[in-house]
């Protein structure tokens, strides 16, 4: 299964590099993106627990990764001053289709 790491800074300035087992972060956000951070959050909640479930639908279980990342995004986000995060990079690009 394909996955994807995406790299964003968060309002302070900070810069953090996450990971997903899946390419459907692509679905959720895009480089060059700002988001405020509640909607920063709905997104990668949301690819992240799609994330999780196409690996329990190919392997029989959840991706604990995936959900140990969104924790650390979580941290992150309630630590963080009101602002947007940018998306900076996804690896790998999006291919256009």
């Amino acid at each position: 299964m394909p996955e994807t790491t995406f790299t964003v800074r968060w309002p302070d300035g900070a810069e953090q590099r996450c990971w997903s087992p899946s390419l459907v972060v692509h679905d959720h956000l895009a480089v060059g993106a700002s988001y405020p951070v509640e909607e920063f959050l709905d997104r990668t909640r949301t690819a992240l627990a799609t994330a999780s479930e196409r690996v329990r639908a190919r392997y029989g279980f959840a991706c604990t990764a995936a959900a140990a990342q969104l924790a650390e995004i979580e941290g992150v986000a309630a630590a963080s001053a009101a602002g947007e995060v940018r998306v900076l990079s996804m690896d790998p690009a999006r291919v256009p289709s």
